[in-house]
């Protein structure tokens, strides 16, 4: 099973004077809502994690969202052999996620961890799933968080363009 979860910092808060109805793209996906995520299996007990506090959360959930479309071009599905490779890659790091998909599984390793440590692996249809989830239920926080968020036209567009699966 696939969590996928976050931490807001406390470090790096949200400008006072932010205006969330009218904040733009680059504004929501780099300067905003910044803290930490994380990508565990619970069956395995396994976990990649970010401790930094500066990360873009909302970003992370937008980049993790297209990534598990781009994974998916291939119209053979689950039958194409692959390998399909992608990367998020971290805005103010070298730091990078890699994800890699094999027929119908995807594993995902970060370049910060021990080389010995086992990828985490996942379906694709449950990447796509939870990615998704994720998506939506940081939006639901931070629009409860955020007044004029939920009216915001990007926020819109970005749930539109990656409905719950």
């Amino acid at each position: 099973m696939l969590d996928i979860g976050y931490s807001l910092s406390r470090r790096f808060p949200d400008p006072p004077q932010t205006d969330y109805r009218t904040a733009d793209v680059r504004a929501l996906r780099h300067d905003l809502f910044c803290g930490d995520v994380y990508l565990a299996d619970t069956k395995a007990g396994a976990e990649l994690s970010t401790a930094w506090g500066w990360l873009p959360v909302l970003d992370f959930a937008w980049a993790l969202c297209d990534i598990a479309e781009r994974l998916d071009k291939d119209p053979r599905g689950s039958r194409a052999p692959g390998p399909v490779r992608a990367e998020l890659d971290f805005t103010e790091s070298t730091d990078c996620l890699l994800f890699e998909r094999r027929f119908g599984w995807v594993e995902i390793t970060a370049d910060w961890s021990p080389a010995d440590e086992p990828p985490l692996s996942f379906q694709h249809s449950t990447l796509r799933r939870e990615a998704r989830d994720f998506l939506h239920d940081l939006l639901a926080d931070l629009t409860d968080m955020h007044d004029g968020l939920d009216d915001n036209p990007v926020i819109w567009d970005l749930q539109a363009r990656f409905p719950r699966v």
